[in-house]
């Protein structure tokens, strides 16, 4: 297993943002069985920060401990520190309004049984918005950032569950970000949806790095390259390596391991 080291090595980028969210010695267990152990790591303010690797690598047990998603699992035990701008999110009691601060977009589209519009004002309307007018400036800006607003827009009304597949992904993003997260973690967003609205949301994802903090678990290798400012690889429960995205992917490695599995040698 490798910590991460690389900000010692390199301090002007460990200078160039701050520290969002801090890993220390995690480890996630369900039941007896081990999912990840000795995680350590940092994600930047304004950053996309790419999680690769194999199937059951641990990359969807780890997402689930830094929003308290493993309060769900009744025989999922975690045990180190996650600090969430020097916040301990163990430590926290009101979890759903961490979880407004950090939003979540799942593998398949996850759409409430609502109009298109009455999907993106839920969220506002729990925090206590009711103006209409105010619910409609929201409705427009979410849809908008999440590039399905001019598909959309004469057809608020209808029920979000009829869009295409791509367009409900989008609509699921949309909704993330009525939160108006701070971070927002993507588990594999376009295991279901079709290349060209893959790429439509990657411009979406740059974009929204501007406001806010991302991260990005997937196992397409070259959809790291092209978003993620740093990357790391997750392998049977370990943080293998991290490095900036470029170094992982030309070579500049610490790990073979990490080469290999770019390269498509295993996974």
């Amino acid at each position: 297993m490798v910590t991460l080291v690389e900000d010692i090595a390199n301090p002007e980028s460990a200078e160039a943002s701050s520290v969002k969210l801090q890993v220390r010695n995690l480890a996630i267990r369900y039941g007896s069985t081990t999912a990840i152990s000795g995680i350590n790591l940092e994600v930047r303010e304004n950053e996309i920060f790419g999680i690769i690797g194999p199937a059951n690598a641990g990359k969807t047990s780890f997402l689930k401990t830094l929003n308290r998603m493993n309060d769900f699992s009744s025989d999922m035990s975690v045990d180190g520190d996650i600090m969430f701008e020097g916040t301990n999110i163990r430590d926290v009691r009101n979890v759903y309004a961490l979880r407004n601060r950090i939003g979540v977009v799942f593998p398949l589209p996850v759409g409430l049984p609502l109009t298109i519009y009455e999907n993106v004002a839920f969220v506002p309307r729990l925090r206590g918005i009711s103006e209409k007018a105010e619910l409609d400036v929201i409705v427009e800006r979410c849809l908008t950032r999440s590039a399905l607003w001019d598909e959309v827009k004469d057809r608020l009304d209808s029920l979000g569950s009829l869009l295409s597949g791509g367009q409900q992904q989008r609509l699921t993003i949309a909704r993330a970000l009525s939160q108006e997260p701070e971070l927002l973690m993507l588990d594999e967003f376009s295991i279901a949806v079709d290349p060209v609205t893959t790429m439509r949301i990657e411009d979406v994802l740059k974009e929204l790095k501007q406001e806010m903090t991302i991260i990005l678990v997937t196992n397409l290798v070259q959809q790291a390259r092209r978003l993620a400012d740093r990357t790391a690889f997750f392998l049977e429960g370990q943080c293998v390596e991290i490095g900036t995205t470029e170094d992982l992917f030309t070579g500049k490695v610490k790990d073979s391991r990490t080469t290999d599995y770019i390269e498509g040698r295993f996974g």
